[in-house]
């Protein structure tokens, strides 16, 4: 069997049948880190040898009839802003010294090992997983596989590179503004920004309310099964939710026809790609005639980046402060001036963005009372040239003025997830946007499923 594009399901269901072994499934992933990543720049670590001990100790397990759990000895990867025992978590900077000890796991990769996942290593990140894209001065610029003259989005680029080119089938990714779903779009994966608090972190982010992580994976069904690995409690994040009652592998088969969905093209003030239009719009109509209920129309808000830039760059400005002097010099121009704005604002001003923040959910909560989940594009425009941090032309100046679909929802802890809808004519992938109340985890991964059955997802 050519294991090297099976989802993360059909690698388990193979090792079930002994039709393949984790062994098998780990050394393809290598090698197609080993094939393709030259390209990409999708990792920033890999630890073959640590990956095959792991690969080794589930094929006992599968052997003996005693799997972990659900995804025992899948590939997977990491990204460099989860600590990591016995791996250096730099988060792509040049400020923070990898030579020191790494003895501790964040919640996310303590999970992930106790749930026998096979860690190969650890995925790209810009500076603090500051922007839309993924390029650093220390790791330079992560490529698209679909187009490597393209950018695989961010922050979570290394991530969504590293799973659609089958250099792993999952990895775990961080969202603070969209830094799960941007490339998960660009990349054509899925990647969900569950609700705030879904999946522990430690330690806590200087991003505050608006920080996440989020499962990416090639398959709705993989999402909800890492998100049941990911969502377990860690007495580390006081923010943390109860552990969920009921598990997200399970959520995906609900029945969601007769449910009813708002599609909004354009949230009321966003310009859209034409192109990307009518991918969305043909993907919508597919839901549709599926039986889930449509009326075009929009939340009623207007655009709150002002009040997001006040929190995102209070929280540079905090983490960046207690980097060691000289760091300015050494840190990414775009950063510096994120880090220079955020030094400017007062704690009135942040106190005034944090109520602006929550009445945008207080907006929200009332809006889902009348609709059950928010169908939008993820993106507005298709993947553009790596290496830039807007599209080259556009006139733009910052990441957020390209993303005016994802960060509301950081703003809000609203769940939302990002699945493929088609492609552009120049075979690069557009993302669907879907959109729920608090706490509804599960039935944005439902309505995800069933887009997933009727627009099946195919690379162009």
């Amino acid at each position: 069997m050519n294991d090297r594009m099976l989802t993360a399901s059909e690698l388990v269901a193979a090792y079930a049948t002994g039709e393949l072994s984790p062994i098998e499934a780990t050394q393809n992933a290598l090698q197609a880190i080993e094939d393709r990543d030259g390209e990409c720049n999708a990792y920033c670590l890999v630890d073959a040898d640590g990956a095959l001990e792991q690969a080794k100790a589930s094929e006992v397990r599968w052997r003996d009839g005693n799997p972990i759990g659900w995804l025992d000895g899948v590939p997977s990867s990491i990204k460099d802003m989860f600590l990591t025992q016995g791996w250096p978590t730099v988060r792509g900077s040049k400020s923070i010294d990898p030579d020191q000890p790494w003895d501790v796991d964040s919640p996310v990769a303590a999970r992930m090992r106790e749930a026998g996942l096979v860690l190969l290593g650890k995925t790209t990140t810009p500076e603090i997983a500051w922007k839309g894209v993924t390029d650093s001065p220390l790791r330079g610029i992560t490529r698209n596989p679909a187009d490597p003259s393209k950018t695989a989005g961010g922050s979570s680029g290394g991530s969504a590179a590293a799973v659609a080119a089958g250099m792993g089938e999952l990895s775990v990714g961080t969202d603070g503004g969209g830094s799960v779903r941007i490339p998960a779009s660009f990349c054509g994966i899925v990647g969900l920004k569950p609700t705030h608090g879904r999946i522990p972190l430690f330690p806590a982010s200087p991003f505050g309310p608006l920080s996440h992580a989020g499962p990416m994976a090639r398959s709705v069904d993989d999402t909800a099964l890492l998100l049941d690995v990911l969502s377990l409690p860690d007495h580390r994040d006081p923010a943390a939710l109860a552990p969920p009652v009921a598990s997200f592998r399970e959520a995906v088969r609900r029945d969601v026809r007769g449910l009813i969905a708002a599609f909004s093209p354009t949230l009321g003030y966003v310009d859209v790609d034409p192109e990307i239009a009518a991918v969305v719009a043909a993907a919508v109509r597919a839901l549709g005639d599926a039986g889930l209920h449509i009326e075009e129309t929009d939340p009623g808000f207007a655009d709150p980046k002002p009040a997001f830039d006040i929190l995102w760059s209070s929280g540079a400005a905090k983490l960046l402060d207690s980097f060691p002097p000289g760091s300015e010099e050494r840190t990414d121009p775009g950063l510096r001036k994120v880090w220079e704005l955020g030094r400017t604002w007062s704690a009135s001003d942040y106190l005034d963005a944090t109520a602006e923040r929550a009445a945008l959910g207080i907006l929200m909560g009332e809006f889902h009372t009348r609709y059950d989940v928010l169908i939008t594009p993820t993106v507005p425009i298709a993947a553009f040239e790596a290496g830039h941090d807007v599209p080259p032309g556009s006139g733009l100046s910052e990441w957020p003025e390209w993303t005016p679909f994802t960060y509301p929802f950081n703003m809000t802890q609203q769940p939302a997830i990002s699945v493929p809808a088609g492609h552009t004519s120049a075979g690069l992938p557009v993302g669907l946007q879907i959109v729920g109340p608090r706490h509804s985890d599960d039935l944005v991964l439902a309505v995800a499923k069933l887009l997933e059955e009727v627009r099946p997802w195919a690379p162009a």
